[in-house]
């Protein structure tokens, strides 16, 4: 059945053999431990080797220079103390039949200079980024001359590193500053004419081909149009790829297109949910076609089988780059193999790793909370040893899936009730707003999974403490959720929640006012959701944005609908009452954190976010049955082992409370919640 399959046909890359057509791209994860891919590191990317992919690229933006500081975890192949871990990390993917490259950069004017040896940051003019805002020093002839030899040396640590190749960042980055009329003002030999515009690549290229000799894979990941006004378009993007394919140093081009010099560019480079699938992947097509025969690689946003089958059958790109698929699931072409693609677990585009790293932090797959944690949480999870037991779970949000999932992976035999007509919890409240629908994948792949393993959810179910004691139960997972918490001031009998917005219960009102206490994704689709019904909204916050909590690919999404449909905001303004106003409506204060004084809004509908209280009367009615009277026992929770309390001898069951019924969190926390205490039942 998959003989034919072109994502399973191997790829002649000069010397190397690729097995198969599928790659995870080079991207940064912040696993990172100083500068270099410790174990944490190697395993997140040996388990996608594990997984039969033929080509994993990894640290994204990988720094080769003094003047090139970490922004967000980047590795350091600045000096020769990298070179180890670059042989470990090469060891463990190669054993696996997988090749493996590194991206090696200088980051330019997209880093600070207040981090680091707090050296000033360079580019090929002083034109500052937006999105890091420092103002770059313009690169004098020594710098020049420096920074092509830390080019040379970095990718000469990949290859005595074991790795089979390197690729070139050049999308943002110092490399294509100097291509771009945006970033390239200088007078000199590097400015000007497209010739001169190009000597820095073609110089740096020549020396980095040098360093590691013929027989290594040199590929670069490069813009081709900038999609910007007064940026690079396609028409000189061409001609440069051209220019250095035609050096003979390249062995594959990896297409970009936009620009990541801020929020709003980078959201379209590394689109989210609410986009069309592969938008740039035609795009792609044409620089293949247009560059002959060198290989072509392109990843945006191509997190399904069905596309990347596509882009390889039609011809589009010789290799298929699904970074976030693979986060969400690194088995996925041993799962083609197989015959098993129904049971991918898919990227849902919400873009919570790549926002991460905005906080700053790691990235993390919003459901599956394995990826980056191959060390505690298997991908796999394994049949216990000894007799099947009872698990009743309560709650079929992605917590309680979960949790049954797992436990249902482990032998034991499942119960799983649920209160409302269909299972999903809040994840269908998010859903709700048409842009973001694809969310639900989180509930629709655990619930097939749920019916692969033979668990029935009983629906409309409202479980009460008999109801749970009549399953005879062994352990029972509490996975109930909260409630909208709107008791944030005087008054708030008369506001609604976005639960009410978004489920349809109550509509929204001609003039609103949301106030958000809690800054992440409920509050702006409630906002988004009512505006785009024609209301006149006001968002008011006490934080000092709106959207607080929400990350760079994210946002400007929302604030995109905002600006278009005239919705009002205010910042640092904390709701001190609501009252019904004497002409109709409502009037709520807000008082400023900062100066103390007060303002009114008379609207007619306040919608208050402050997160959720735990739905948790179950977990207390239960709680005095229970031998371990509800405890968890945190040490054996993040150590892998089983729960073994016992406070109470005489109870009848372990008892757990997972996710929201614990406290107001998100859904990978639900989801890490489960994993964490249902692998070692």
């Amino acid at each position: 059945m998959t003989g034919n399959d072109p994502l399973l046909q191997p790829l002649q890359l000069k010397h190397l053999s690729i097995k198969n057509r599928v790659m995870s791209a080079s991207h940064e994860p912040a696993y990172s431990a100083d500068g270099k891919p410790g174990l944490r590191y190697q395993l997140y990317q040996e388990e996608k080797a594990k997984g039969g992919m033929g080509l994993t690229m990894f640290g994204g933006s990988t720094n080769i220079a003094v003047d090139s500081p970490a922004v967000f975890g980047n590795l350091d192949a600045g000096d020769d103390s990298i070179i180890p871990s670059f042989r470990q990390l090469a060891e463990r993917v190669h054993r696996h039949g997988c090749a493996v490259m590194c991206q090696i950069t200088h980051l330019g004017r997209r880093t600070v200079w207040n981090a680091g040896h707090w050296l000033p940051t360079i580019s090929a003019s002083c034109v500052r980024e937006p999105a890091h805002r420092s103002f770059p020093k313009e690169m004098e002839d020594w710098d020049i001359r420096r920074v092509t030899q830390n080019y040379a040396d970095g990718a000469r640590r990949c290859r005595e590193g074991g790795l089979d190749g390197v690729e070139i960042e050049a999308y943002g980055h110092l490399f294509d500053t100097f291509w771009s009329p945006n970033t390239n003002k200088r007078g000199d030999r590097y400015g000007g004419s497209l010739q001169n515009r190009m000597r820095f690549s073609l110089q740096t290229l020549a020396a980095i081909r040098k360093s590691v000799g013929d027989d290594f894979i040199v590929g670069i990941r490069m813009v081709l149009d900038e999609d910007i006004e007064g940026g690079l378009h396609y028409e000189e993007g061409i001609q440069i790829a051209r220019a250095l394919v035609d050096t003979g140093h390249l062995d594959f081009v990896n297409v970009i297109k936009g620009y990541v010099s801020t929020d709003e560019g980078i959201a379209k480079v590394i689109p989210n949910m609410g986009t069309p699938a592969a938008p740039h992947l035609e795009f792609a097509g044409r620089v293949k076609a247009e560059l002959g025969g060198i290989p072509v690689f392109h990843a945006a946003r191509i997190n399904d089988v069905a596309t990347a089958r596509h882009a390889v059958g039609e011809g589009l790109v010789d290799m298929v780059g699904m970074v976030r698929a693979h986060l969400a699931d690194p088995h996925i072409t041993l799962k083609v193999q197989r015959g098993e693609e129904h049971r991918i677990r898919p990227c849902v585009g919400a873009g919570y790793c790549i926002d991460r790293l905005y906080e700053p932090g790691d990235a993390l797959c919003i459901h599956n909370p394995a990826t980056g944690r191959e060390q505690t949480v298997p991908h796999i999870i394994a049949r216990a040893k000894g007799a099947p037991r009872r698990v009743t779970v309560v709650g079929a949000g992605p917590a309680g899936l979960e949790a049954a999932r797992v436990s249902a992976e482990r032998g034991h035999a499942v119960t799983l009730l649920e209160a409302a007509a269909v299972p999903g919890g809040q994840v269908a409240l998010a859903a709700k707003l048409e842009r973001r629908r694809e969310i639900m994948g989180i509930v629709d792949w655990r619930v097939a999974e749920l019916e692969h393993l033979g668990v029935t959810i009983h629906c409309n179910t409202l479980a009460g403490r008999d109801q749970v004691l009549a399953n005879d139960p062994e352990t029972v997972v509490i996975a109930t959720g909260g409630l909208p918490n709107t008791e944030v001031c005087p008054g708030a009998e008369h506001a609604v929640s976005t639960w009410d917005i978004l489920s349809g219960q109550v509509a929204p009102a001609a003039r609103a006012l949301l106030f958000d206490d809690s800054g992440q994704h409920q509050a702006m689709s409630c906002a988004e959701f009512v505006a785009r019904r024609g209301a006149q909204l006001e968002i008011v916050t006490p934080d000092r944005m709106i959207g607080h909590e929400i990350g760079g690919t994210n946002y400007p999404a929302y604030y995109k609908v905002f600006f278009e449909r005239g919705v009002a905001t205010a910042t640092s303004q904390r709701l001190r009452g609501i009252a019904k106003a004497p002409g109709g409506g409502l009037v709520a204060r807000f008082q400023n954190d900062y100066d103390k004084s007060f303002m009114e809004r008379t609207v007619d509908q306040v919608i208050v976010e402050h997160g959720t209280l735990p739905a948790d009367d179950l977990y207390f009615a239960l709680k005095p049955d229970s031998i371990n009277l509800g405890e968890t026992d945190y040490t054996a929770l993040i150590n892998g082992r089983p729960q073994t309390i016992t406070a109470n001898p005489a109870g009848k069951f372990r008892l757990f409370r997972i996710g929201d019924a614990v406290s107001s969190r998100n859904i990978h926390a639900a989801l890490l919640d489960a994993v964490r205490l249902c692998k070692d039942l």
